[in-house]
């Protein structure tokens, strides 16, 4: 997953229930060196009589907001739809660059 792109994350998400696989899968898909870079991560842990529900929500640089369900996606459907931005952004910084 190309995470070079994000700047903000934020994971909601109860560890006992469904989606917890898909969200933990993709917090452990960022690499720790992206903190460094100034992408903020935020992690919620939801209880089972929360009100909140549970969701993966992505900032990228260009101020665009993506959301996913975790309950309803797997881990690869949330990777795709969160890289399909992102490598639109990766060809306009080629682009640019040139």
């Amino acid at each position: 997953m190309l995470t070079k792109y994000f700047m903000k994350v934020v994971v909601r998400f109860n560890p006992f229930g469904k989606e917890a696989k898909t969200a933990r899968l993709f917090l452990g898909s960022i690499p720790p060196h992206q903190r460094q870079q100034g992408t903020t991560i935020q992690n919620k842990l939801l209880t089972e009589g929360s009100s909140e529900k549970p969701l993966l929500k992505v900032i990228f640089k260009d101020k665009k907001e993506m959301e996913a369900d975790p309950t309803t996606m797997s881990f690869q459907e949330v990777s795709n739809l969160f890289d399909r931005h992102s490598k639109k952004l990766a060809l306009k910084e080629t682009i640019e660059k040139q």
